[in-house]
């Protein structure tokens, strides 16, 4: 436990005052987006550099999701810890030291040698990460006055957030085909060094506040949901009965309880559990955590079909997903404009549906699908979605809190879109992994009753179907895990129509007004 020096009452209320808005403040704003940017598209840059980090660095199959799961594990676990360290010990001081360790954990990933060097500096980068991305948002709040321009400025992050994914799969299929996997890594090096230029000198310090570091409680919740991870993904590799299975879920269980009932005790947890009887804000952190977990799943299953059904090389797999990004931009520009008329709920139910429904298209798959036919519809009404859904989500999770809780209220907001995207790409690799392996029982059989002598001694020997067989097992996999992925967002259509209730005095805010005595 670490205690901060006390600032008089009245100086940290003007320091933390957002400023005018003036062309210093665009500049903090790209800022600000460039880091969000910088540790969000690092969470799927690797997909579609994972071949060929496997053959370099020697990863068996069932290891190599660790590249993935490494980063997004710290990063969701420790978000919650990095919220509460900007609160304490200064915004921009925090930001700062998150982006340099960021950076210099991914020079440490392009240099690695080894499988256990690459996890290590996956595992800092998630850290850097964590503490970085919630204070990012937290100095919004204290740069830009609510109202019109904190809407432009959330959309311009929101549009980041949401579309981050899909930019990364374009950026890694760039670097890996013209230049090296390696540089999926180094790119963030001088990114991270112009951000830290710039900082300083256009974004304000906020006054450092009293309070104390909750290391156990961020601890017990990271553990935690590594081991429910984990669970689920050894249930994958070894069923549901194996003794380590059974022990992770065991172990998750413990320790998630254990660290409800250390927030609840804790003089300054960094989970405010109070903040969860605000019915709006503990349904937006909901519906954050089941569209997450599509999202995840969507680029994840995608990126695997395209390549190896569809044969794309990284660059144009990396290319299928720019309309991605593109109609997130769009509906996280329309949702910024008209969320003051209109207020968020509007766009939380729709983006709900439409993520919903391009998920339910997405099941339609199967080995004879084409990009142009089968795939570019529905990742665009599930693009669209998305963008409705991140702005208003942002918006209404910071609404109405105080200036001494915006950083825990953007780490929890933060932390359920990484904890539920690792969770719900856990679970649904189980259901992937047992859909291929009844899938693969059918195919062997169906192969061995027509295959000629000599393809059967070549799969005696290597153990490998033919590829038109292979497609047919992964594509089962796949559509099987969009089914459980539009349950997870038709889960966020039911949040959205009967928990969230959007009041006046949230419109006030939104349109840069007071809210009204007693509302």
């Amino acid at each position: 436990m670490t205690d901060s020096a006390s600032p008089p009452p009245n100086s940290a209320k003007a320091a933390d005052a957002p400023e005018k808005d003036g062309g210093g403040n665009g500049i903090a704003l790209a800022v600000i987006a460039s880091c969000q940017l910088m540790v969000v598209l690092d969470i799927t840059i690797v997909n579609i550099a994972l071949p060929h980090i496997q053959r370099a660095l020697g990863f068996s199959t069932q290891n190599l999701s660790w590249v993935v799961n490494a980063y997004t594990l710290t990063f969701g676990g420790l978000l919650l810890l990095g919220g509460r360290l900007g609160d304490i010990l200064g915004r921009r001081r925090v930001f700062m030291f998150g982006v340099a360790l960021f950076a210099f954990a991914s020079l440490l990933g392009g240099l690695a040698q080894d499988a256990w060097q690459l996890l290590a500096a996956r595992a800092v980068q998630g850290v850097g990460g964590a503490i970085a991305s919630p204070t990012a948002l937290s100095l919004i709040t204290t740069t830009f006055r609510e109202g019109p321009a904190r809407n432009r400025a959330f959309g311009v992050f929101a549009a980041v957030s949401a579309g981050g994914s899909a930019i990364g799969l374009l950026l890694g299929g760039i670097l890996v085909e013209w230049l090296d996997w390696r540089w999926i890594f180094f790119v963030n090096v001088p990114i991270g060094l112009l951000i830290i230029f710039l900082t300083p000198r256009f974004i304000k310090e906020s006054v450092p506040r009293p309070g104390h570091f909750d290391i156990v409680g961020a601890l017990t919740a990271t553990v935690g949901m590594i081991a429910l991870v984990y669970g689920f993904i050894r249930a994958s590799e070894e069923g549901w009965t194996n003794v380590l299975t059974l022990g992770s879920f065991a172990a998750a269980v413990v320790l998630l309880v254990l660290f409800v009932v250390i927030e609840r005790r804790s003089r300054q947890p960094i989970t405010p559990l109070w903040m969860f009887r605000d019915r709006n804000r503990a349904g937006v952190y909901g519906m954050m955590l089941s569209l997450s977990a599509a999202l995840f799943g969507m680029f994840f299953f995608l990126t695997l079909f395209v390549q190896e059904v569809l044969n794309f090389s990284p660059l144009r797999a990396g290319l299928a997903f720019l309309p991605v990004s593109v109609v997130i931009a769009i509906g996280s520009g329309l949702a910024s404009q008209f969320l003051p008329r209109w207020g968020p709920k509007p766009f939380m139910v729709v983006g709900s549906v439409l993520a919903a429904a391009g998920l339910a298209w997405l099941t339609l798959t199967d080995a004879q699908s084409t990009y142009v036919g089968s795939l570019l519809g529905p990742i665009m009404v599930f693009g669209l979605g998305m963008g409705f859904q991140f702005v208003s989500l942002t918006l209404m999770a910071v609404s109405g809190v105080e200036a001494d809780d915006t950083g825990a209220a953007s780490g929890i907001l933060n932390a359920t879109q990484q904890v539920g995207g690792s969770l719900g790409l856990s679970i649904l690799v189980t259901v992937f992994g047992t859909a291929s392996r009844d899938e693969s029982k059918t195919q062997v059989r169906d192969f061995l009753a027509h295959a000629t002598p000599a393809q059967k001694a070549t799969f005696q020997k290597t153990g490998t179907l033919p590829k038109h067989f292979t497609d047919q097992v992964l594509t089962s996999g796949v559509s099987q895990a969009f089914i459980v992925a539009a349950v997870f967002a038709a889960v966020s259509v039911v949040i959205a129509l009967f928990v969230i209730q959007v009041r006046r005095s949230d419109l006030e805010r939104l349109q840069g007004g007071m809210p009204a005595p007693g509302v």
